[in-house]
């Protein structure tokens, strides 16, 4: 097989954009924020071909074809927090099974969740879903990495830093609607709005989160490998985080 160039099932349709959609989906995240099914319906309606797009730029990339070639499944590896956790103290895999337990959350949660989201179209066994279930099994590695937490301010500043790796009219449009909604009751020294160009900025100065060999990565020191991918500090996140802190307010102001 040759991996430069993936296998895309001749049956997948080409999705076409339906910003309409986005806009209906998007009033319902904003009406309940914890909806996060709608997440995946706005990104289906306004993200056309960035995935496919996506996917061609892994394919190019050092390790693109070699993980591909090994399709491991990332959430069971993920979710057996017994060796994570037997890791050194400041390593990458030892850090996120910390974020995980502290959060309350699996990576197969996030499975389950766009298992549900699928359930009304056809699924394609095909590269492109393999790729599609990467990025989403690499969500919280994400977090991890690049010190965004899971408030709505660092949820937002992280869509921002995604879309700068990836693309998506989909993931931007999140991000932008999502900040605007925090900065209506965040204090103007915060800086929401600075806070996900940050995000934006560090998200294109670092080497792409997705082509590397997470399982690789999990017994490296955490800082040292945000040295190795230009993963930059986010600054104005926490500085917004302080203010929040100052003024007594929760950091979950609004859906992100």
């Amino acid at each position: 097989m040759d991996h430069a160039s993936p296998f895309i099932h001749p049956d997948r349709p080409v999705p076409r954009r339906r910003p309409l959609k986005a806009w209906r989906h998007m009033q319902n995240l904003i009406a309940d924020k914890e909806d996060t099914a709608e997440v995946f319906y706005i990104i289906e309606a306004l993200n056309g071909k960035s995935t496919r797009k996506d996917l061609a730029r892994f394919m190019k990339s050092e390790n693109g074809p070699k993980l591909l070639e090994k399709r491991r499944f990332l959430p069971d590896i993920l979710d057996d927090h017994g060796p994570l956790k037997s890791l050194p103290k400041g390593s990458v895999g030892r850090a996120y099974v910390e974020f995980m337990e502290r959060e309350g959350l699996t990576a197969g949660g996030l499975v389950e969740e766009s298992l549900i989201q699928r359930a009304h179209q056809k699924t394609y066994d095909d590269d492109l879903l393999w790729y599609s279930n990467r990025l989403r099994d690499t969500h919280d590695m994400y977090h991890v990495l690049t010190g965004y937490g899971r408030d709505a301010l660092g949820e937002d500043a992280l869509l921002g830093y995604t879309h700068s790796q990836h693309g998506g009219l989909g993931v931007s449009f999140i991000a932008y609607m999502g900040n605007r909604q925090i900065a209506k009751e965040a204090p103007k020294e915060a800086r929401v709005k600075e806070v996900l160009a940050e995000g934006r900025r560090n998200g294109k100065a670092a080497k792409r989160i997705i082509e590397q060999d997470i399982i690789a990565l999990l017994d490296q020191p955490i800082e040292e490998v945000r040295e190795r991918l230009n993963i930059k500090k986010p600054v104005l996140y926490r500085e917004a985080l302080e203010v929040f802190k100052h003024y007594e307010l929760n950091p979950q102001l609004a859906a992100a």
